[in-house]
């Protein structure tokens, strides 16, 4: 193998394989440097097999509600070991499809972790290697606390590898992690705790939807503790797992807990001291617009920068610097605004835009609130009655749509289209000229009075 390409990616995971293989699909020489499963954490252990759990965990729901429409049938118990089996083999054919589309694209692949040597030299599995452009996308991974028995725990990583459903389960953290893996356990037949540093999950989302969202888990029996400074975790004689918190006071009975207080970024290995490249106190690469580092041919996308921490942005980011570097559009870079994002929480979320509070803020009295707060139909036969509410915020005297949040069945897939919509620059105008699909949950974004 020759060791001078034209581009080398440090990283196999979403973001690193999309940048790698457009500019391979461009006549680039590439080689990518991926020590783990290729796919990344967003395959392996984030969006992928989450989601195969949150299905599960719907399934289970729409048992509850089949005798609404007149179905008999008993749950006869879930099988976890069943669902990790299959999710498991699913998986790890999504791993193969990758490494054939990447040997199918002509990227040369080195399994191993690759490290600076200098600006432009890598060094993996003792080998130097050296290219003009060089990408960082090496992701990220879950955070653990320095409290008293942390190790006590696992992460989001180790919920995948979990053998059996726990019965009793903690979870620790406020953000999206936090709040799907509960619900997933809840709505799969744990008895579940969430632990709250602050008084709020999602709190960086529109203050409609998590005020909604904590109703609702609390009502279907999710525990919420809020407030509560941890101090450390602990196992007892009964050999089930405990907590401490400020005061001396602690609680047990828990065969499972989980860390998911956020993620940080993965770096150290990478030998970054070697080079003029910089991070930000919270260890983020710096990058400007067009992913370029402070040094120049060294770029960085992905959970590795301070941007979204999302698949579709780090494939999107890849692919065109991909194109900015090998297919001469020079000018060429991802815009980081209006980027839609979901939330497998139960109900799910969808958002896009700016919050309430934001928009206030940027602003101020020209903003103006569109909302409804309804029951889906589905329900309409059920004793279960969750509700959906949708939200537009639009701003000035065209009412230009700024921000849109919706909770509810439904809001992962309904939010798509009116992100194209809002993208482009729809105003309240432009949704209310829009006729109604009835009847469904999203006809009332197009119906708000």
């Amino acid at each position: 193998m020759s060791k001078d390409f034209d581009f080398i990616v440090i990283g196999g995971g979403s973001g690193g394989i999309a940048s790698a293989r457009r500019a391979a699909e461009h006549g680039a020489r590439v080689l990518l440097l991926e020590n783990s499963a290729m796919g990344g954490t967003c395959v392996n252990v984030g969006c992928v097999p989450k989601k195969v759990m949150w299905n599960a965990a719907q399934m289970a729901e729409n048992i509850e509600m089949a005798t609404g429409y007149g179905f008999s049938l008993e749950n006869n118990g879930f099988s976890w070991p069943k669902i990790k089996q299959a999710r498991d083999a699913y998986i790890e054919r999504l791993n193969g499809i990758y490494d054939r589309n990447l040997a199918n694209s002509k990227v040369e692949v080195i399994r191993g972790t690759g490290r600076f040597v200098s600006d432009h030299v890598v060094e993996v599995n003792g080998d130097q290697y050296t290219a003009p452009h060089i990408l960082i996308a090496t992701g990220g991974q879950p955070s653990v606390p320095e409290v008293a028995g942390s190790e006590l725990g696992i992460t989001s990583d180790g919920f995948f590898l979990l053998e059996d459903l726990p019965k009793k389960a903690l979870v620790i953290g406020a953000g999206y992690i936090a709040t799907e893996l509960a619900g997933v356990l809840h709505g799969l037949g744990s008895d579940v705790t969430m632990l709250l540093r602050k008084d709020l999950l999602l709190r960086t989302f529109d203050h409609t939807i998590h005020t909604l969202l904590m109703e609702q888990m609390e009502e279907s029996g999710v525990r919420i503790l809020k407030n509560i400074q941890l101090t450390g975790l602990f196992s007892d004689k009964d050999q089930t797992l405990g907590f401490q918190y400020q005061g001396g006071d602690s609680e047990s009975g828990f065969d499972s807990i989980i860390w998911a207080i956020g993620r940080h970024t993965k770096v150290a290995p990478l030998d970054l001291d070697n080079t003029g490249v910089t991070t930000d106190k919270a260890g983020f690469i710096d990058v400007d617009k067009f992913q370029n580092t402070k040094v120049k041919g060294v770029y960085a996308l992905g959970d590795v920068t301070a941007a979204a921490p999302l698949t579709p942005v780090a494939i999107a980011a890849g692919r065109r610097l991909a194109e900015r570097l090998f297919n001469g559009k020079d000018e060429l870079y991802l815009d980081y605004r209006l980027i839609p994002t979901v939330v497998f929480s139960h109900p799910p979320i969808g958002t896009v835009g700016l919050t309430e509070n934001e928009a206030r803020e940027q602003y101020g009295e020209a903003i103006k609130i569109y909302q409804s707060r309804f029951i889906n139909m589905l329900y309409a036969v059920s004793d279960h009655k969750p509700p959906t509410l949708v939200k537009l915020i639009v701003c000035g005297e065209e009412e230009k749509i700024v921000g849109c949040h919706i909770i509810g069945l439904g809001a992962d897939e309904m939010l798509q289209g009116f992100a194209v919509a809002i993208k482009m620059g729809a105003t309240k105008a432009d949704f209310d000229n829009t006729v109604a699909i009835h009847p469904t949950a999203s006809e009332e974004l197009v119906t708000l009075r």
